[in-house]
């Protein structure tokens, strides 16, 4: 009897049920500017429309151990958009406008009713942040992975025109530093707060699987609307590894203590015995995401955001520090 690839454990004709399944998805994403998206080789799309010097911004990442929860509890429509969050926030910092994301999706044995659950929620999170899912990939890697586990991984293109990208350059000592409020651990963390819970993590499942917050459409509504500095996307590395990279020479955020953060936080600090500093450099401890603007600036910025839904507040100040070598945050 002769072999078959699906002999080896690879569904071709589920690949092709999944691709049926998700276009309805990828269609509620779709931009003007898309010429072309799911089923072909490549996605295309043309810039949009009143860029005079268009400047092409992309991003990857990926999920982590975020995902072991979703196997654990079963839930899959929402790590989609956690996955779509990590790349266009970082997108966004720069001052551009996502318009074009593409997902790698692989595992062990394709299951296209669950696979849909995670589209779904990647094409929830490239609605969200107001670009298309212009394409991606599906991969069945049998023996690869285990059971029904799988990985993603997300790739994002935005846009800004080159006279207006943000890279910290125009931050000044007195400048405000706005947290915008984060909605859990987003998905970074995951492997000590695993650790903390134990067994009892599943008692923990609705606030770790929370989505991570896509602050896009905020940033840029804040961008048109007053003079922005700078953004920084608090990540892996919490506020002291990633608000210094937006941040010139010889200049020092003064961050004060105290600011709203979502009960998790507190709950794994007092049940892991995790020292502050420990928990500032692992997870984003309530500040999803930084601006930095002039003081005269705060109180709109503030108004603005939460007319969005957005909460935010004022956590800090940028200071001159001569003779400093690299960018530093200082948390009093």
């Amino acid at each position: 009897m002769s072999l078959t690839y699906r002999d080896a454990g690879v569904d071709m004709e589920e690949g092709d049920a999944l691709v049926e399944r998700i276009k309805p998805h990828a269609r509620r994403t779709l931009r003007p500017e898309i010429l072309a998206g799911i089923g072909g080789f490549g996605g295309l799309f043309q810039i949009p429309r009143g860029y005079d010097e268009p400047v092409m911004v992309v991003g990857t990442d990926g999920v982590g151990t975020k995902l072991k929860l979703a196997f654990l509890t079963g839930r899959h429509d929402t790590v989609g958009i956690d996955l779509v969050a990590m790349s266009v926030n970082d997108v966004v910092v720069c001052g551009a406008e996502p318009i074009a994301f593409l997902d790698y999706f692989a595992t062990s044995r394709l299951r296209a009713p669950l696979a849909e659950q995670v589209i779904k929620g990647i094409a929830e999170g490239c609605v969200q942040a107001g670009c298309t899912l212009i394409g991606g990939e599906t991969a069945e890697l049998p023996d690869f992975y285990q059971g029904e586990e799988y990985d993603l991984a997300g790739f994002c293109v935005g846009v800004v025109e080159k006279s207006r990208i943000l890279d910290g350059s125009r931050v000044r000592a007195g400048d405000v530093v706005l947290g915008l409020a984060s909605t859990g651990l987003h998905s970074n963390g995951y492997s000590l707060a695993r650790k903390v819970f134990g067994e009892q993590v599943l008692e923990h499942a609705d606030a770790l699987l929370a989505p991570t917050r896509i602050y896009v459409k905020d940033c840029l509504a804040l961008r048109e609307a007053l003079d922005v500095h700078a953004f920084a996307h608090i990540t892996g590395g919490g506020l002291p590894g990633n608000l210094p990279r937006m941040l010139p020479p010889e200049h020092r955020a003064v961050l004060r203590k105290g600011w709203p953060r979502p009960p998790i936080f507190d709950l794994l600090e007092q049940q892991g015995k995790i020292a502050p500093d420990e928990m500032l450099r692992t997870f984003n401890c309530g500040i999803g995401m930084c601006v930095i603007l002039s003081p005269s600036d705060v109180d709109a910025a503030v108004q603005l955001l939460q007319a969005r839904g957005q909460v935010s507040f004022p956590i800090g100040r940028v200071e001159t520090a001569a003779g400093l070598g690299e960018p530093e945050v200082v948390i009093q």
